[in-house]
């Protein structure tokens, strides 16, 4: 539920709204409007009038008749193919939050279907990215990773929504991809640091033979 503060002009209510709804940081997945969350739990107004029941009429004594049964199949058993699709991209790509002048703000994923327009823009906007923020075109580069990531996810966003099932298996792909990357960023700082501490001794072992020579040759002349 978006709140607007009616008290104020159209037009500055519409540019209130329109500069609180700035994302937190642009992404190449698309995402929907922001929502403004109300912490505050609903309370009644004092003004609100009472609800009045009017007395019921006392019915028959005899057994009450069952209604009719409907023949008409019932839809509660089908599933809403959209609001389905909505679930799966919430758990595979989270809806993300932040608090801005103490209002907490959502954006969920957009489910709204791409073309092959859409595609072609994504691709211009990941080289646009990568020329702005100065990514590195070999080796690693944090940024390159942070932007093909993002692509990546946008292209499992729109692959869900057509294939929820292909969908998850990409999931399984970014995640394995990611754990790899995780496995090989810790293999690296533990090498580094079985290397600072293998130079670390090495420099106590030349301190220590170093003043063993000193020792056995102020010894030695006393001989």
């Amino acid at each position: 539920m978006v709140t607007v503060n009616r008290a104020l002009p159209g037009g500055a209510a519409a540019e209130l709204l329109a500069v609180a709804m700035i994302p937190p940081s642009d992404s190449l997945l698309k995402y929907d409007t922001p929502v403004l969350v109300s912490r505050n739990t609903e309370k009644r107004s004092p003004k609100a009038r009472p609800l009045k029941i009017s007395p019921q009429q006392p019915g028959p004594s005899g057994p009450v008749p069952q209604p009719p049964k409907s023949k008409l199949p019932s839809t509660a058993s089908v599933p809403d193919p959209t609001k389905q699709a909505e679930e799966i991209l919430n758990a595979i790509l989270p809806p993300r939050e932040w608090v801005e002048d103490t209002q907490l703000w959502i954006q969920q994923v957009s489910s709204t279907p791409s073309t092959r327009m859409d595609v072609v823009h994504l691709q211009e906007q990941l080289d646009l990215k990568l020329q702005q923020r100065q990514a590195r075109e070999t080796g690693i580069c944090p940024v390159r990773r942070e932007l093909y990531s993002q692509c990546f996810d946008e292209l499992i966003r729109q692959v869900t929504i057509n294939c929820a099932e292909r969908g998850l298996l990409l999931l399984r792909v970014r995640d394995e991809i990611r754990m790899t990357i995780a496995a090989y960023q810790t293999l690296y700082e533990s090498s580094v640091a079985f290397g600072m501490r293998k130079a670390l001794q090495a420099e106590q072992g030349k301190s220590d033979m170093e003043r063993k020579a000193q020792l056995e040759g102020i010894i030695a002349p006393k001989k």
